[in-house]
Protein backbone atom coordinates (compact mmCIF):
# COMPACT_ATOMS: atom_id res chain seq x y z
CA UNK A 1 0.00 0.00 0.00
CA UNK A 2 1.45 3.37 -1.03
CA UNK A 3 2.20 5.76 1.83
CA UNK A 4 1.44 9.46 1.80
CA UNK A 5 4.39 11.84 2.18
CA UNK A 6 3.37 12.69 5.75
CA UNK A 7 3.13 9.01 6.68
CA UNK A 8 6.50 8.32 5.08
CA UNK A 9 8.14 11.15 7.02
CA UNK A 10 6.89 9.69 10.31
CA UNK A 11 8.54 6.34 9.63
CA UNK A 12 11.99 5.45 10.88
CA UNK A 13 14.75 5.04 8.34
CA UNK A 14 16.11 1.48 8.37
CA UNK A 15 19.47 0.29 7.11
CA UNK A 16 18.90 -3.26 5.87
CA UNK A 17 21.75 -5.75 5.63
CA UNK A 18 21.20 -9.21 4.18
CA UNK A 19 22.79 -12.59 3.55
CA UNK A 20 23.60 -13.11 -0.18
CA UNK A 21 20.97 -15.87 -0.53
CA UNK A 22 18.35 -13.27 0.38
CA UNK A 23 19.41 -10.55 -2.04
CA UNK A 24 16.33 -10.75 -4.25
CA UNK A 25 13.99 -10.61 -1.25
CA UNK A 26 16.03 -7.79 0.32
CA UNK A 27 15.76 -5.72 -2.86
CA UNK A 28 12.03 -6.33 -2.97
CA UNK A 29 11.73 -5.21 0.66
CA UNK A 30 13.71 -2.03 -0.03
CA UNK A 31 11.49 -1.31 -3.04
CA UNK A 32 8.48 -1.09 -0.71
CA UNK A 33 9.64 2.10 1.01
CA UNK A 34 12.03 4.99 0.51
CA UNK A 35 12.78 4.66 4.23
CA UNK A 36 14.66 1.37 3.73
CA UNK A 37 18.24 1.55 2.48
CA UNK A 38 20.14 -1.58 1.48
CA UNK A 39 23.60 -1.96 2.96
CA UNK A 40 26.34 -4.37 2.00
CA UNK A 41 28.68 -6.82 3.68
CA UNK A 42 31.82 -8.44 2.27
CA UNK A 43 31.34 -12.18 2.77
CA UNK A 44 34.70 -13.86 2.35
CA UNK A 45 36.55 -16.83 3.78
CA UNK A 46 40.07 -17.45 4.97
CA UNK A 47 42.02 -20.31 3.44
CA UNK A 48 40.97 -22.59 6.30
CA UNK A 49 37.29 -22.00 5.44
CA UNK A 50 36.36 -19.83 8.40
CA UNK A 51 34.58 -16.52 7.71
CA UNK A 52 36.41 -13.32 6.86
CA UNK A 53 33.62 -10.76 7.01
CA UNK A 54 33.61 -6.98 6.73
CA UNK A 55 30.59 -4.74 7.41
CA UNK A 56 30.77 -1.75 5.10
CA UNK A 57 30.15 1.75 6.53
CA UNK A 58 30.03 0.44 10.12
CA UNK A 59 30.97 3.84 11.57
CA UNK A 60 27.96 5.45 9.88
CA UNK A 61 25.52 3.13 11.67
CA UNK A 62 25.80 4.88 15.02
CA UNK A 63 22.39 6.14 16.08
CA UNK A 64 20.71 4.47 13.09
CA UNK A 65 17.97 1.81 12.92
CA UNK A 66 19.52 -1.37 11.57
CA UNK A 67 18.07 -4.68 10.39
CA UNK A 68 19.47 -7.94 9.05
CA UNK A 69 17.63 -10.32 6.71
CA UNK A 70 18.85 -13.86 7.43
CA UNK A 71 18.50 -17.26 5.78
CA UNK A 72 19.46 -20.27 7.89
CA UNK A 73 19.09 -22.62 4.93
CA UNK A 74 21.74 -25.03 6.21
CA UNK A 75 23.94 -25.50 9.25
CA UNK A 76 26.93 -24.41 7.16
CA UNK A 77 25.74 -20.81 6.79
CA UNK A 78 24.48 -20.13 10.31
CA UNK A 79 27.83 -19.38 11.99
CA UNK A 80 28.88 -16.60 9.62
CA UNK A 81 25.47 -14.95 9.87
CA UNK A 82 25.46 -15.17 13.65
CA UNK A 83 28.86 -13.48 13.65
CA UNK A 84 27.28 -10.48 11.91
CA UNK A 85 24.05 -10.64 13.92
CA UNK A 86 26.00 -10.52 17.19
CA UNK A 87 28.08 -7.53 16.05
CA UNK A 88 25.50 -5.19 14.52
CA UNK A 89 23.72 -4.31 17.81
CA UNK A 90 27.09 -3.42 19.37
CA UNK A 91 27.77 -0.68 16.83
CA UNK A 92 25.78 1.84 18.93
CA UNK A 93 22.74 1.50 16.68
CA UNK A 94 19.41 3.01 17.72
CA UNK A 95 17.65 -0.34 17.29
CA UNK A 96 18.29 -3.75 15.77
CA UNK A 97 15.81 -6.04 14.01
CA UNK A 98 16.57 -9.56 12.84
CA UNK A 99 14.26 -10.89 10.13
CA UNK A 100 14.43 -14.69 9.96
CA UNK A 101 11.48 -15.60 7.72
CA UNK A 102 11.94 -19.36 8.22
CA UNK A 103 12.89 -20.76 11.62
CA UNK A 104 14.43 -24.01 10.34
CA UNK A 105 14.46 -26.15 13.48
CA UNK A 106 10.83 -25.40 14.31
CA UNK A 107 9.64 -28.95 13.72
CA UNK A 108 12.16 -30.33 16.24
CA UNK A 109 10.58 -28.69 19.24
CA UNK A 110 9.92 -31.58 21.63
CA UNK A 111 11.40 -34.72 23.14
CA UNK A 112 9.63 -38.03 22.73
CA UNK A 113 12.40 -40.15 24.25
CA UNK A 114 15.10 -39.33 26.78
CA UNK A 115 18.11 -38.39 24.68
CA UNK A 116 16.21 -36.59 21.92
CA UNK A 117 17.68 -33.15 21.26
CA UNK A 118 15.10 -30.39 20.74
CA UNK A 119 17.14 -28.24 18.36
CA UNK A 120 14.38 -25.62 18.19
CA UNK A 121 15.28 -24.77 21.77
CA UNK A 122 19.00 -24.72 20.89
CA UNK A 123 18.52 -22.21 18.07
CA UNK A 124 16.20 -20.12 20.25
CA UNK A 125 18.92 -19.87 22.89
CA UNK A 126 21.47 -18.82 20.29
CA UNK A 127 19.18 -16.02 19.12
CA UNK A 128 18.31 -15.04 22.68
CA UNK A 129 21.99 -14.24 23.21
CA UNK A 130 22.03 -11.48 20.60
CA UNK A 131 23.50 -8.47 22.43
CA UNK A 132 21.12 -5.73 23.49
CA UNK A 133 21.50 -2.62 21.35
CA UNK A 134 21.49 0.94 22.62
CA UNK A 135 17.75 0.99 21.89
CA UNK A 136 16.96 -2.19 23.83
CA UNK A 137 16.33 -5.86 22.98
CA UNK A 138 16.47 -7.14 19.41
CA UNK A 139 13.20 -7.43 17.52
CA UNK A 140 13.04 -10.88 15.92
CA UNK A 141 10.60 -11.31 13.01
CA UNK A 142 9.64 -14.92 12.14
CA UNK A 143 6.90 -16.18 9.82
CA UNK A 144 4.64 -19.12 10.68
CA UNK A 145 6.89 -20.82 13.20
CA UNK A 146 5.99 -24.51 13.28
CA UNK A 147 4.72 -24.70 16.87
CA UNK A 148 3.28 -21.67 18.64
CA UNK A 149 4.65 -22.77 22.01
CA UNK A 150 8.14 -22.09 20.64
CA UNK A 151 7.61 -18.41 21.41
CA UNK A 152 8.32 -19.36 25.04
CA UNK A 153 11.74 -20.77 24.10
CA UNK A 154 13.12 -17.25 23.67
CA UNK A 155 14.49 -15.29 26.60
CA UNK A 156 13.98 -11.65 27.54
CA UNK A 157 16.89 -10.32 25.44
CA UNK A 158 14.86 -10.63 22.24
CA UNK A 159 11.32 -9.59 21.35
CA UNK A 160 9.89 -12.22 18.96
CA UNK A 161 7.32 -10.96 16.48
CA UNK A 162 5.44 -13.89 14.94
CA UNK A 163 3.93 -13.03 11.58
CA UNK A 164 2.03 -15.13 9.05
CA UNK A 165 1.87 -15.47 5.29
CA UNK A 166 -1.86 -16.28 5.31
CA UNK A 167 -2.94 -12.73 4.26
CA UNK A 168 -0.96 -13.24 1.04
CA UNK A 169 -2.85 -16.48 0.37
CA UNK A 170 -6.23 -14.86 1.05
CA UNK A 171 -5.42 -12.03 -1.35
CA UNK A 172 -4.43 -14.52 -4.05
CA UNK A 173 -7.54 -16.66 -3.55
CA UNK A 174 -9.79 -13.64 -4.02
CA UNK A 175 -8.18 -13.12 -7.45
CA UNK A 176 -9.12 -16.60 -8.72
CA UNK A 177 -12.03 -16.97 -11.16
CA UNK A 178 -13.59 -19.58 -8.84
CA UNK A 179 -13.02 -17.56 -5.68
CA UNK A 180 -16.58 -18.24 -4.54
CA UNK A 181 -16.03 -21.99 -4.70
CA UNK A 182 -12.95 -22.30 -2.47
CA UNK A 183 -12.73 -24.79 0.39
CA UNK A 184 -9.73 -24.84 2.73
CA UNK A 185 -8.31 -28.24 3.69
CA UNK A 186 -6.03 -28.90 6.63
CA UNK A 187 -3.84 -32.01 6.35
CA UNK A 188 -4.01 -32.69 10.09
CA UNK A 189 -5.40 -31.35 13.36
CA UNK A 190 -2.22 -29.36 13.99
CA UNK A 191 -2.67 -27.32 10.83
CA UNK A 192 -6.34 -26.77 11.70
CA UNK A 193 -5.48 -25.48 15.17
CA UNK A 194 -2.83 -23.24 13.72
CA UNK A 195 -4.68 -21.62 10.84
CA UNK A 196 -8.45 -22.08 11.02
CA UNK A 197 -9.12 -18.78 12.82
CA UNK A 198 -7.26 -16.92 10.06
CA UNK A 199 -9.41 -18.60 7.40
CA UNK A 200 -12.72 -18.82 9.24
CA UNK A 201 -14.79 -17.28 6.42
CA UNK A 202 -14.01 -20.28 4.17
CA UNK A 203 -15.66 -23.68 4.36
CA UNK A 204 -13.14 -26.19 5.67
CA UNK A 205 -12.16 -29.82 5.37
CA UNK A 206 -9.91 -31.61 7.86
CA UNK A 207 -7.86 -34.71 7.12
CA UNK A 208 -5.96 -36.82 9.59
CA UNK A 209 -3.38 -39.58 9.63
CA UNK A 210 -4.26 -42.99 11.05
CA UNK A 211 -1.93 -45.89 11.52
CA UNK A 212 -2.75 -49.15 9.78
CA UNK A 213 -0.06 -51.66 10.61
CA UNK A 214 3.25 -50.11 9.63
CA UNK A 215 1.63 -47.49 7.39
CA UNK A 216 0.20 -44.06 8.13
CA UNK A 217 -2.90 -43.48 6.04
CA UNK A 218 -4.44 -40.05 5.31
CA UNK A 219 -8.22 -40.01 5.65
CA UNK A 220 -10.97 -37.42 5.47
CA UNK A 221 -12.00 -36.55 9.02
CA UNK A 222 -14.68 -33.91 8.43
CA UNK A 223 -16.06 -31.64 5.73
CA UNK A 224 -17.19 -32.12 2.14
CA UNK A 225 -14.84 -31.24 -0.74
CA UNK A 226 -17.19 -32.42 -3.53
CA UNK A 227 -17.35 -30.05 -6.51
CA UNK A 228 -15.05 -27.46 -4.93
CA UNK A 229 -11.60 -26.02 -5.53
CA UNK A 230 -9.88 -27.29 -2.39
CA UNK A 231 -6.74 -25.55 -1.12
CA UNK A 232 -4.57 -27.50 1.33
CA UNK A 233 -2.93 -25.16 3.87
CA UNK A 234 0.07 -25.91 6.06
CA UNK A 235 3.08 -24.07 7.47
CA UNK A 236 5.81 -25.97 5.61
CA UNK A 237 6.55 -28.80 3.21
CA UNK A 238 9.51 -31.15 3.24
CA UNK A 239 9.16 -34.24 1.04
CA UNK A 240 5.56 -33.40 0.14
CA UNK A 241 4.31 -36.90 0.87
CA UNK A 242 1.51 -35.80 3.19
CA UNK A 243 0.25 -33.22 0.69
CA UNK A 244 0.21 -35.78 -2.10
CA UNK A 245 -1.73 -38.31 -0.02
CA UNK A 246 -4.13 -35.59 1.09
CA UNK A 247 -4.72 -34.57 -2.53
CA UNK A 248 -5.56 -38.15 -3.47
CA UNK A 249 -8.11 -38.40 -0.66
CA UNK A 250 -9.73 -35.08 -1.61
CA UNK A 251 -9.93 -36.05 -5.28
CA UNK A 252 -11.47 -39.39 -4.32
CA UNK A 253 -14.17 -37.49 -2.41
CA UNK A 254 -15.09 -35.40 -5.43
CA UNK A 255 -12.92 -32.27 -5.25
CA UNK A 256 -13.09 -30.46 -8.60
CA UNK A 257 -9.56 -29.09 -8.23
CA UNK A 258 -6.88 -29.28 -5.54
CA UNK A 259 -4.20 -26.67 -4.82
CA UNK A 260 -1.76 -26.21 -1.95
CA UNK A 261 -0.25 -23.39 0.09
CA UNK A 262 2.69 -23.54 2.48
CA UNK A 263 4.56 -20.57 3.87
CA UNK A 264 7.89 -22.40 3.78
CA UNK A 265 8.81 -24.50 0.76
CA UNK A 266 11.78 -26.36 2.23
CA UNK A 267 11.86 -29.23 -0.31
CA UNK A 268 15.14 -30.96 0.61
CA UNK A 269 16.81 -33.06 -2.11
CA UNK A 270 14.78 -31.30 -4.82
CA UNK A 271 11.59 -32.95 -3.61
CA UNK A 272 9.65 -30.16 -5.34
CA UNK A 273 10.18 -32.16 -8.53
CA UNK A 274 7.43 -34.54 -7.40
CA UNK A 275 4.93 -31.77 -8.11
CA UNK A 276 6.13 -30.95 -11.63
CA UNK A 277 5.72 -34.45 -13.08
CA UNK A 278 3.58 -34.76 -16.20
CA UNK A 279 1.80 -37.94 -15.13
CA UNK A 280 -1.71 -36.63 -14.54
CA UNK A 281 -2.60 -39.73 -12.55
CA UNK A 282 -0.14 -38.98 -9.78
CA UNK A 283 1.51 -35.92 -8.26
CA UNK A 284 0.66 -33.51 -11.11
CA UNK A 285 -2.80 -33.15 -9.65
CA UNK A 286 -2.30 -29.69 -8.13
CA UNK A 287 -3.75 -26.71 -9.97
CA UNK A 288 -1.61 -24.28 -7.98
CA UNK A 289 1.13 -24.68 -5.41
CA UNK A 290 1.77 -21.41 -3.58
CA UNK A 291 4.84 -20.78 -1.43
CA UNK A 292 6.40 -17.60 -0.08
CA UNK A 293 9.99 -16.48 -0.62
CA UNK A 294 11.01 -17.44 2.93
CA UNK A 295 13.33 -20.15 1.51
CA UNK A 296 15.28 -18.32 -1.22
CA UNK A 297 17.09 -21.36 -2.59
CA UNK A 298 13.76 -23.04 -3.29
CA UNK A 299 12.42 -19.90 -4.97
CA UNK A 300 15.31 -19.97 -7.44
CA UNK A 301 14.88 -23.70 -8.06
CA UNK A 302 11.15 -23.58 -8.86
CA UNK A 303 11.15 -20.34 -10.88
CA UNK A 304 8.75 -20.55 -13.84
CA UNK A 305 7.83 -24.15 -13.05
CA UNK A 306 4.13 -24.98 -12.86
CA UNK A 307 2.21 -25.43 -10.64
CA UNK A 308 4.38 -23.24 -8.39
CA UNK A 309 3.68 -19.57 -7.67
CA UNK A 310 5.64 -17.41 -5.22
CA UNK A 311 3.82 -14.97 -2.92
CA UNK A 312 6.37 -12.47 -1.68
CA UNK A 313 6.76 -11.52 1.98
CA UNK A 314 8.48 -8.27 0.98
CA UNK A 315 5.59 -5.94 1.84
CA UNK A 316 4.95 -7.63 5.17
CA UNK A 317 8.64 -7.51 6.09
CA UNK A 318 8.81 -3.82 5.20
CA UNK A 319 5.87 -3.21 7.54
CA UNK A 320 7.51 -5.29 10.27
CA UNK A 321 10.65 -3.13 10.14
CA UNK A 322 8.54 -0.14 11.22
CA UNK A 323 7.18 -1.74 14.40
Amino acid sequence: MALSESQSNKQKHVHLFYYPECEDLARNVAAQSSNITLQTIKWRNFDDGFPNIYINNAQDLRGQHVAFLASFSSTGVIFEQLSVIYLLPRLFVASFTLVLPFFPTGSFERMEDEGDVATAFTLSRMLTNIPISRGGPTSLVIYDIHALQERFYFGDHVLPLFETGIPLLKQRLHQLPDADNIVIAFPDDGAWKRFHKLLDHFATVVCNKVREGDKRIVRLKEGNPAGCHVVIVDDLVQSGGTLIECQKVLAAHGAAKVSAYVTHGVFPKRSWERFTQKDERSEKAFSYFWITDSCPLTVKAIANKAPFEVLSLAGSIADGLQI
